[in-house]
């Protein structure tokens, strides 16, 4: 571990120029704690989310109130004629009650009143409120881990981008200084070329070489802009002022033996949770079918009065002799119902729901898996990204001195454009393997802690 530390120092003594580069920016870092903590209060998904818990705790209200009573209240007062024949029949809801039946018909108008209240109240149901209730519950927490597991998600995504930016810039300083180097190279062929000892082929080869390094240059910072643009649009931060901490990436290295002893946190991870809650909430799903099909004991009350413009004797009165309450009358009971049919219907639907439930517990285990092998990977990655590490610092080395030494000899005449120009790209790609580097193990450190549910840990050391 100790050699770890030596050989990154190394390459971080060889790419002081980079330093460089990153401090003559005066714009202020955004540390990586200070965006995530941006994206939880202003990312548009989370607010979204938010208001589907909101929702969720409205409809559960509701739900709790479903054991109220039904205390219905009807008044009428009509004016119309009274006759009636004996016989049976199907009123269809639009044939008016008349109850008197006479000998003639008479087609006198007479007034009538009624007033009726009336409750209707489902006392008990064995357990169908109660199973109703813990699935209302049940649909909040689902709610609460969505919520819960869209953080996490950003999150990592977040972090992905940040480490991303952090890539852009090392390779913009890089390129940064693959300019000035080829800028350098141009001056000395122009200074040769008119001294005679250079020929001016030198010169469009060199420019040519120049040309190339700004227009990567000007690529990187357009892709450099890009991830800006997509972090500002979670973190609500001006793009511009995203500017990623580039000591970031050495703390993490220096820090090895602490991720190394970095042990998974499934109790609390929000994947993981989430679809225990889906699950959990299939359960009470079927526990609710169970109880949904159950007998029901009913409370029925009435209280109605009457009047009418016909008295006891069969006279027909004035009509306002009508609108009056002439009788009262109460009828109070207790009924059970249950639909015998319901037996098929309920096994039906327990079918239906079991199957989610399974579904549900599938899924559950294969995200299990899935994080498993996240992390697995996530710990091969990190390995290969350590040996890298100890590795690049030679090659890095190597390479300076190579392009120093050709461009020693290339002033003094020993050698030609093409050799130097070969010596360059070396080192040029030797930087950027270190960059590479660098991007591999934060990225594999990050994917083992965001797949662990270890990021505050993380986060921790880059005080």
């Amino acid at each position: 571990m100790q050699s770890l530390k030596i050989t990154v120092l190394i390459a971080v003594g060889l790419l002081i120029a980079v330093n460089t580069y990153a401090q003559q920016n005066n714009d202020p870092v955004v540390s990586l704690k200070t965006l995530l903590n941006r994206v939880d209060q202003n990312a548009p998904t989370l607010l979204t989310d938010s208001a589907a818990i909101k929702i969720r705790r409205t409809q559960a209200a509701e739900t709790h109130s479903n054991w109220l009573p039904n205390l219905r209240l009807n008044y009428q007062a009509d004016i119309g004629t009274n006759n009636n024949v004996a016989g049976p029949y199907f009123g269809f809801g639009i044939i008016p009650a008349d109850s008197k039946v006479r000998a003639e018909s008479n087609n006198s108008a007479v007034s009538a009143t009624v007033g009726v209240a009336a409750l209707d109240w489902e006392v008990y149901n064995f357990g169908s409120y109660g199973a109703q209730n813990k699935v209302a519950n049940s649909d909040i927490q689902v709610e609460q881990n969505q919520f819960a597991s869209s953080r996490y998600q950003l999150r990592a995504y977040t972090i992905s981008n940040y480490l991303q930016l952090l890539r852009l810039h090392d390779l913009l300083a890089i390129q940064s200084l693959n300019i000035q180097r080829n800028t350098e190279i141009l001056r000395s062929i122009q200074s040769l070329a008119k001294s005679g000892v250079r020929a001016g082929v030198d010169t469009s080869i060199s420019e040519a070489e120049l040309s190339k390094a700004r227009l990567n240059y000007i690529e990187l910072v357009n892709q450099q802009k890009q991830v800006q643009l997509q972090l500002s649009s979670v973190s609500g931060l001006p793009y511009q002022s995203i500017v990623p901490d580039t000591t970031a990436e050495m703390t993490l290295i220096g820090q090895s033996a602490v991720v190394q002893s970095l042990n998974p946190d499934t109790v609390n991870h929000p994947l993981i949770n989430y679809y225990k809650s889906v699950y959990q909430n299939s359960l009470q799903r079927e526990a609710m079918v169970k109880k949904s099909y159950n007998p029901k004991i009913m409370l029925e009350a009435a209280a109605w009065g009457r009047g009418s413009s016909i008295d006891a004797n069969d006279h027909f009165n004035s009509l306002s002799t009508g609108l009056g309450v002439d009788r009262s009358n109460y009828l109070v009971g207790i009924g059970v119902s249950y639909n015998l049919f319901d037996i098929r219907r309920r096994q039906l639907k327990l079918r239906t729901q079991k199957a989610t439930t399974d579904y549900s517990s599938q899924k559950l285990a294969e995200q299990k898996q899935l994080l498993s092998i996240s992390a697995n990977q996530a710990d091969v990655e990190l390995e290969t990204a350590r040996q890298r590490l100890r590795e690049i610092p030679r090659q890095l080395k190597a390479a300076n001195d190579g392009y120093r030494q050709k461009l020693s000899l290339y002033k003094s005449g020993l050698t030609d454009i093409i050799e130097l120009n070969a010596a360059l790209n070396i080192l040029y790609r030797a930087e950027t393997d270190l960059a590479q580097a660098k991007f591999a193990y934060s990225g594999a450190l990050f994917q083992k802690a965001v797949t662990e549910n270890q990021v505050n840990t993380v986060l921790n050391l880059l005080k």
